[in-house]
């Protein structure tokens, strides 16, 4: 796949954030329709009136991603519409952090997180990927995992639960896809460390671990999908981590990590996005 040029693409959590970054390079390449899906309808309604106007048709699609309900309604109508999806991109997420997770509301944290972050792109992928299958098109199907996926860290037990979660399902799709011999559907999974959109507010950058700006993790992103790659960890010294996790004693990984490095006080101050 050399870009996205007169394809249907759908983008989770496109509201604001990387969400709208993806749809603004989507329409840059000349997809032929985008699909903005978010639960916020005010801050949807916006983004796709300022996006609109252009040769790219752009549809907005209030869901809640939590209910396949809701996403098999919108699968409906986007083929009504636009036809098949040949990109899909599961942006969307939340976080919930600073409090140990004894602390946490079982409801209002442990659940909500895990079903928006975990649940929700695996029922956005089993409702389109049969069609992606069918298509005589490349496809792709990007899953905004995180390296919390990858690396446990107080203060967002679930967060990492949930991520972990979908670095495990989205690989693994990706290898059945494979095995079955649907090459022309890849999987792009994608662990980037803090990224500053609002999301992570407060939360602190470490050495060899700086806080990503938005548009590169889209750019970076955008590249892997094109070329179909299987992984993406942001930035690179997120490997680093995982080497030594295999190496070193747990005593000792952790010991660096806490005192030397400062990775295990990096939600300390984390706030997050202000809902108001």
């Amino acid at each position: 796949m050399k870009d996205v040029a007169g394809a249907t693409v759908l983008i989770t959590g496109a509201a604001m954030g990387m969400g709208r970054l993806f749809a603004e390079r989507a329409i840059a390449e000349g997809a032929d329709t985008v699909v903005l899906v978010d639960v916020n309808a005010g801050a949807l309604e916006q983004t796709a009136a300022e996006l609109s106007g252009g040769a790219t048709r752009v549809l907005a699609e209030v869901v809640d991603v939590r209910k396949l309900t809701d996403i098999r309604a919108c699968a409906k109508r986007v083929a009504n519409t636009a036809g098949p999806v040949q990109i899909l991109i599961n942006n969307a997420g939340v976080v919930r952090g600073n409090h140990y997770f004894w602390e946490t509301d079982p409801v209002a944290d442990t659940k909500f997180t895990m079903e928006v972050n975990a649940l929700a792109p695996m029922y956005v992928a089993r409702v389109f990927l049969p069609q992606m299958i069918e298509s005589d098109a490349d496809c792709r199907l990007v899953n905004l995992a995180s390296a919390a996926g990858l690396t446990a860290n107080p203060r967002m037990a679930v967060y990492a639960a949930s991520k972990w979660a979908v670095v495990g399902w989205s690989d693994s799709v990706r290898l059945e896809l494979e095995q079955a011999g649907h090459h022309h559907v890849k999987v792009t999974t994608v662990c980037p460390y803090y990224v500053k959109t609002g999301m992570f507010d407060g939360a602190r950058s470490a050495p060899l671990l700086p806080l990503l700006e938005p548009q590169d993790v889209v750019d970076s992103t955008w590249h892997a999908m094109v070329r179909g790659d299987a992984m993406l960890v942001m930035p690179r010294t997120v490997i680093l981590s995982e080497t030594v996790k295999g190496i070193l004693p747990v005593g000792v990984r952790d010991f660096v990590a806490d005192k030397v490095l400062g990775i295990y006080h990096t939600m300390d101050d984390f706030t997050g996005r202000n809902p108001g």
